[in-house]
């Protein structure tokens, strides 16, 4: 049990020092990084099982949308 305690307290002052200085937490990163790392993913499902032409239906309506 006492070494329990000791991770959780080591665990809490690690993300105190992360945050206190600007750092992100361990495990997590920034949007755009996890953007980047789907979009290729993305587009080769949507090409290899045919999707491509719903992405752009979908892409022109959104366009439509915000363009009135």
């Amino acid at each position: 049990m006492a070494d329990t305690v000791a991770r959780t307290v080591r665990g809490a002052r690690g993300r105190e020092g992360a945050d206190t200085f600007g750092g992100q937490r361990p495990g997590t990163r920034h949007p755009l990084v996890a953007v980047a790392m789907a979009m290729p993913v993305a587009a080769l499902l949507a090409v290899a099982f045919g999707g491509w032409e719903a992405v752009v239906i979908q892409a022109s309506s959104v366009a439509e949308v915000l363009g009135r």
